[in-house]
Order: C-alpha cells, then structure tokens, then sequence
C-alpha cells in the first residue's frame, strides 16, 4: 500500500472543488485562459540592464491583457531567474509579476519552473508570497520528498451558479529541476533537483481523477499545465515539425525535455541523461480519459501544437491523439530574442471536448499560429508563422 499521505488532499476533494467555484464559463459559454511563461524577473538586479528586462516584461504582460480579456491567466514556469537572484529579496519579484494582473482583478494559476528552485529560491517561498494574494489559486496538493510543489487541480463550473458539476478540470503539475535550496555539495556548488514529473505525483494524479469520475458519475474535460515538455514532443520534432500542419517557431532544436539534465547556476554535478523518467507520466495523460491537450515551456525558440496519434521515433508506445502545445516565451529575461507572446485558449461549452481554438497573442498586438486543435489537427493546412524578433 502507498503511502497515504501521497493523496492526503482527497479527503478535502469536495471542499477543495467547492473553494475553487470562483472558475466559471461566462453567460456566453465560453472561457479563456492566456499564458504567460519564462518571463524570468530578477536577472542582474544591480545593474541597469536586468530592471530593464523586468520593465520590458510587465510591459508584454499589459499589452496583451489590454486585448485579451482571459478568465484565468496561467503562470507557467520559470517565473524568475533563481539562480541570480538573493536570499532576503527572492520571492519579492512575484508582486512584480502579478501586479498587472491585480490591477485587473484577474485570477492566476502557476506551476514552477526549473528556474524557480534554486540556493537562493524555493518553490514553497514562492508559494508563500503568491498565497498573500486573494486571486492566486496556486496550491499545493502533494507533499513528498520528491514531489515539487506546484501540484493541484482546479475546477471550471457553469455560469449558473445553482449547477455545482463542474465542465472542466484543470492538472497543474510541477516538473521540478533546478537546484535544492539552500544546498551545497562538499565542493561548494549547487546540488540539482530531478527535472521530471515525480511517480509520487503520478499516483495522485490517477488516484484523484479516478475519484472524480465517480464522484460526478462522467468523465470531465480537462487540460495540463507544466514547465518542462515530455519526451513525446523531443520524438515528434525529431521527426519533423511541419511548418503549415503545425504552424509555430521552431528553433530550439532539439528541445530539452523532462529527465535531459542541464547544470544550472553554478551546479557541477553530472546529471543524468534522458532514460525513460519522464514514462509513467506520459502513460498517465494518455490513460486520462477526457485529457484535451497539455501545455509546456521552457524551450524559449519553440511555440507549436502536435497531435499525438502515432507511436513516435524512439518510444514504445502509441499516441490516441493528444495534443501537445508549447507556449511562447513572454519575458524579457532568459535566453532568446523572439517576439514575446502569451498563448491563448478559448474553450467553449458547445465545443467542450471537441475543439480547442489557441492562438499566440504577440506583444506587438499581431496573432501568430490560431489553430484549432481538433479531430483534424495535423492533418489540416495553415499559414506558416513569421519568425520574428524583437
């Protein structure tokens, strides 16, 4: 037996889903998530050039939220730059970034990126700072060792407030790396954290999605959210990512997936090569009935959807037509000069578990790669997208 401190949140299943009926669709039947990651506040503070970055940032964040007017903003990722940043004042960036979302009264939700964890940086300080804020429904819902922090679920009600069966179920997971806090090795450097979804959270996951089957006798649409991408979507790049079939830049080539090591700071450390760790969690979305597509970061020069429906180069299992989208990198800090952006989702009620409208908000006000991600996506033509930077 496991465990049961694995899925010690399932005891509060019906007072976590009735915390979170604030998610709702409007009277229109529709929601909209914008997201917005890698924005990496807090690089080279004492000098003029990193304020600047964080500056530059905020200003993408207003831009787009002047335009699109989501239900939910999504944080996904690497929300600072840790590694550079010191121990009184870490988490003190987190007010920047939520600062035109405040200002707006919209809600948000995050999941931690690599960057987010490091000598100077916990994702639990994070955590904490978020948690001064009434719109944050950021949490924490699986505590173990090798967990992270930044797993949870959120659910989406109707407009009615009388209707209390939610339409749609949001999984937030933390895909960890980095560096442990407060750690050093005997040398003196850095000690790296496991950068993939850990089995703990896997268990919670398909425990806690099979209880919600049953408690609402249906299966709930639902999407993922997590900084770093699965190996599924190194296999299909490696494979050829068409630029019309799935529109998007592709310029981190290949992309780091989950369980591919990367020292981080002043970490010296050797890290494992990719060897199947990031597996039980990619059978876990493909066994999760309902699951429409999952979200990523992390690889800055990347922003293009696939379907999932084959058995890739180099795996062993098949697809059943999940789609797998990366988001596009909206800050100012962190390597690369494209032009910054904010994935957008649009769900609508009619179309619930049929098709997803996303589009790149790009901080100029252009739209780049408004597909649709439905029972035809990779098959159907579209523009290609412009290259663009800044």
């Amino acid at each position: 037996m496991r465990p049961a401190l694995y899925f010690a949140c399932l005891g509060e299943l019906c007072h976590a889903s009735a915390s979170n009926k604030s998610l709702r669709f409007t009277s229109n039947g529709t929601f909209q998530i914008a997201i917005f990651e890698d924005l990496h506040f807090g690089e080279a503070e004492d000098l003029d050039w990193g304020p600047q970055q964080d500056v530059n940032s905020t200003r993408v964040i207003n831009q787009i939220l002047d335009i699109e007017v989501p239900q939910l903003v999504v944080l996904n990722g690497d929300l600072i730059t840790g590694e550079n940043t010191f121990l009184d004042n870490s988490t003190d960036y987190v007010d920047n970034i939520v600062a035109p979302l405040v200002q707006r009264d919209l809600k948000w939700a995050s999941t931690y990126g690599n960057h987010d964890s490091d000598f100077n940086i916990s994702g639990e300080a994070v955590l904490k700072r978020e948690r001064r804020y009434r719109n944050s429904l950021t949490q924490s819902m699986v505590n173990t060792s090798f967990s992270g922090v930044s797993n949870y679920y959120l659910l989406v009600y109707p407009a009615d407030t009388k209707d209390t069966t939610p339409e749609l179920l949001l999984w937030f997971f933390d895909s960890k790396g980095g560096n442990y806090f407060q750690q050093r090795t005997g040398n003196g450097t850095s000690v790296p954290r496991p950068n993939w979804v850990d089995q703990s959270v896997v268990d919670w996951f398909i425990t806690t999605n099979d209880r919600f089957t049953d408690l609402y006798n249906t299966t709930i649409p639902s999407l993922a959210f997590f900084h770093i991408p699965v190996n599924a979507m190194l296999a299909f790049q490696n494979q050829g990512v068409s630029p019309t079939k799935e529109p998007g830049i592709n310029d981190d080539v290949p992309l780091a997936q989950q369980g591919q090591g990367a020292n981080q700071g002043n970490a010296n450390e050797t890290i494992q090569d990719y060897a199947g760790q990031d597996i039980p969690f990619m059978e876990a979305l493909l066994a999760t009935k309902g699951l429409m597509a999952t979200f990523s970061g992390h690889d800055h020069g990347d922003d293009w959807c696939f379907s999932w429906n084959s058995t890739l180069p180099g795996m062993k299992f098949s697809g059943n037509g999940l789609d797998m989208c990366f988001g596009r990198h909206s800050g100012y800090g962190g390597y690369g000069t494209w032009t910054r952006g904010s994935r957008q989702i649009y769900l609508t009620k009619r179309m619930l578990g049929k098709s997803i409208e996303t589009w790149i908000r790009l901080e100029d006000g252009n739209v780049s790669g408004n597909v649709s991600l439905n029972g035809t996506y990779g098959r159907d033509e579209y523009p290609a997208v412009a290259d663009t930077g800044t």
